[in-house]
C-alpha cells in the first residue's frame, strides 16, 4: 500500500487543485466558442489549448526559467513554453502581427473618404474612458491603461500594452480583447440600432472614387512618418503596419507580401494563442490563482464597457458630422471604428442591408475600420510613454 501511495504521490493527479479544474471548464467553453460557434477560432484555439496546458500540475516544467551557476555556466536550458514567452516578454509577437495585418489591409477607403478618419479617432473614446472609470475599482493608473486598450477591440495591441504596463493582467485582458472580437457581430448590433433610426440606417454613401497606387504608397509613408514623430513609443507596431503595407501596395513583392499574409502571421498567431493561454494558470505568493479572482471578471465587465462606448461614440460622431454637412454618412459605419478588421466593417454591412437590401456599406465602413487599426496604436503609444518606467 505503502508504495502505491509513493507512486500516487509521484504523479500529476496528487497535484491537482479545484481551480484547476474550473480552469478546465473555462477552456472547454473557449473550445466550443471557437469550434462549434467559430468565433475567432484561429486565436481562441491556441490560447484555450494553452490554457489548459497551464493549469495542469506540469508547467514548472515547461516554463522553467534556464538555470547557471555562480560562474555564469548553464545547468538546465529551461522548459520550451519559456522560450515562446519571449515573444511576448520582449513585445516580438504583437508587431510581426501587425506586419501580417498591414500586408492585408487597403487604406484605399480611408485617402478616397478622408473624413472617415474622424470616426477611427472617435471609436478611441472608449479607450480613453474605461482608463478613467478603472482607477474607480481599484486598478493603478498602468493597469487601468492596458485595461482601457481593450476598448480598440485589438487583441495585438491590447497583450502589447499588458505585456508592459500590466504583465500580471495579461492573460484576462487578452482574453477579454479577443472574446469582444469574435463577439462583434452580437455586441455592436444592438448599439447601433438603439443610437440610429430607420432613416439613417438607409442612408446610401456616394461611391468611392478610385485611388492611384501612388497615392497609397504616399499615404503610407506620410502617416507613418507623421505618427512614429508624434509618438515614437508606437514605433515598433505602426512602423510594421505600414511595412506590411507598403510591400503590399508596391507590387513588385508579392513573395514578401504573400509570407506576411499566410506563413509569418499564421505561426506566430499559434505562438501568441499558446503563450497567451498561458498566462490564465499559476499561483501568486498568497497561494490565489492569476486567474480565478475578483480582479478577472473585473477586466472582463471593464472591458465590455469600453467597446460598447467604442462604438457608440463612431455612430454619435456619425451624426454629428451629418449635422454639420450637406452629403450625408451613414451612421452605421461609425461602429466600424474599432479596429477589428474586418468584422466591424462587415457588421455595419450586415447592418445596412437589414435596413434597405439594395445598400453596399462594406468599402465605407473600411475607411473607419483601418483609421481605428492607427488610432487604436497611437492611444497605446501614448499609454506607453506615459506610464512605462
Amino acid at each position: 500500500m505503502d508504495t502505491l501511495i509513493g507512486i500516487y504521490k509521484e504523479t500529476g493527479f496528487a497535484q491537482l487543485e479545484w481551480q484547476m479544474v474550473v480552469m478546465w471548464l473555462v477552456t472547454f467553453g473557449l473550445l466550443y466558442l471557437a469550434i462549434v460557434k467559430k468565433y475567432e477560432p484561429l486565436l481562441l484555439v491556441p490560447i484555450a489549448l494553452g490554457a489548459l496546458i497551464a493549469n495542469l500540475p506540469i508547467t514548472e516544467f515547461i516554463l522553467q526559467e534556464p538555470v547557471y551557476s555562480a560562474t555564469g555556466e548553464q545547468l538546465d536550458a529551461g522548459g520550451l513554453f519559456y522560450y515562446f514567452n519571449q515573444g511576448i516578454k520582449l513585445q516580438i509577437f504583437p508587431p510581426l502581427i501587425f506586419l501580417g495585418v498591414g500586408a492585408l489591409t487597403d487604406f484605399g477607403p480611408l485617402i478616397a473618404n478622408p473624413r472617415t478618419l474622424l470616426l477611427g479617432a472617435a471609436a478611441q473614446f472608449g479607450i480613453f474612458f474605461t482608463f478613467l472609470c478603472a482607477p474607480l475599482m481599484g486598478f493603478n493608473l498602468s493597469q487601468a491603461a492596458a485595461i482601457g486598450i481593450i476598448g480598440g477591440a485589438d487583441g495585438p495591441t491590447s497583450i502589447y500594452v499588458a505585456s508592459e504596463l500590466a504583465p500580471e493582467q495579461l492573460g484576462a485582458i487578452a482574453i477579454a480583447a479577443y472574446s469582444y472580437m469574435a463577439l462583434v457581430p452580437l455586441v455592436q448590433p444592438p448599439v447601433m440600432r438603439l443610437l440610429t433610426t430607420e432613416k439613417e440606417r438607409k442612408i446610401k454613401m456616394k461611391t468611392l472614387r478610385h485611388v492611384s497606387q501612388l497615392e497609397k504608397i504616399v499615404f503610407a509613408l506620410m502617416v507613418m512618418i507623421f505618427c512614429l514623430l508624434v509618438i515614437p513609443d508606437a514605433a515598433p507596431l505602426l512602423s510594421m503596419l505600414f511595412i506590411g503595407n507598403l510591400l503590399r501596395e508596391s507590387k513588385v513583392t508579392e513573395r514578401l507580401v504573400k509570407a506576411a499574409q499566410n506563413e509569418i502571421i499564421n505561426i506566430v498567431t499559434i505562438f501568441l494563442g499558446l503563450c497567451v493561454g498561458l498566462k490564465m494558470g499559476g499561483y501568486n505568493s498568497e497561494g490565489a490563482h492569476n486567474f480565478l479572482n475578483t480582479y478577472t471578471l473585473s477586466i472582463l465587465g471593464l472591458g465590455m464597457l469600453a467597446f460598447v462606448v467604442a462604438t457608440a461614440a463612431g455612430v454619435i460622431m456619425a451624426k454629428l458630422m451629418n449635422s454639420v454637412s450637406k452629403n450625408k454618412i451613414n451612421p452605421l459605419i461609425g461602429s466600424a471604428g474599432v479596429s477589428a478588421v474586418p468584422m466591424a466593417a462587415r457588421v455595419s454591412q450586415d447592418e445596412g442591408q437589414k435596413a434597405d437590401p439594395s445598400n453596399y456599406l462594406l468599402m465605407h465602413a473600411m475607411g473607419p475600420n483601418v483609421a481605428g487599426v492607427i488610432g487604436s496604436a497611437l492611444a497605446a503609444g501614448y499609454f506607453l510613454a506615459v506610464f512605462s518606467n
